[in-house]
């Protein structure tokens, strides 16, 4: 079967964009990357592990296999000056014999107001399901800093959920 150069490049962009291509946009600025290649800097180590053989990179992923619902603490950010804009969590995700769903979760802790979360419940894995590109928003008005972002992982339910490329980023208002 002969194939035209435009026929390719279709074909190879359809591929990269199905993929998950996880880089910001150009209105976006990535704050922190943990690329999940060591287990350096993971709260939650118990039940997981890092797996060097499925990653989304290449480099490794954590991989967690769950008897039961379960919160997995993953980062803690307290170092970025952000308000007035949209702090995005993102990363890839990948399932296998998810009895359930696992979806991100982020927590922004306020001085003097609290804490509250946001969660990517249309972006979750369930069953078996190859990586994908999950990201969850909170929308920060001006004056509103968070002093910590938490950065967790889901499970709720058992099986094995696998967790790589992960980003807090900083995004405009829409």
């Amino acid at each position: 079967m002969k194939m035209g150069y435009a026929a390719i490049f279709i074909c190879f962009f359809a591929v990269f964009v199905m993929a998950g291509c996880s880089k910001p946009s150009p209105q976006e600025v990535e704050l922190k990357r943990f690329p999940v290649d060591s287990l350096d800097g993971i709260i939650t180590q118990t039940g997981a592990e890092l797996d060097k053989d499925t990653s989304s990179d290449g480099k490794g992923s954590l991989r967690i296999i769950a008897a039961g619902p379960t919160v997995v603490r993953l980062f803690e950010v307290s170092d970025v000056d952000v308000e007035n804009a949209r702090l995005i969590y993102r990363a890839k995700l990948r399932s296998e014999k998810l009895d359930g769903q696992a979806f991100l979760e982020m927590w922004c802790s306020f001085p003097g107001k609290g804490e509250f979360f946001s969660r990517a419940l249309q972006d979750p894995v369930t069953g078996t399901m190859n990586w994908i590109t999950a990201e969850t928003p909170f929308f920060l008005k001006k004056g509103e800093k968070p002093d910590v972002i938490k950065l967790n992982l889901v499970i709720d339910g058992k099986g094995t959920v696998w967790i790589d490329d992960i980003r807090p980023l900083k995004g405009p208002l829409q």
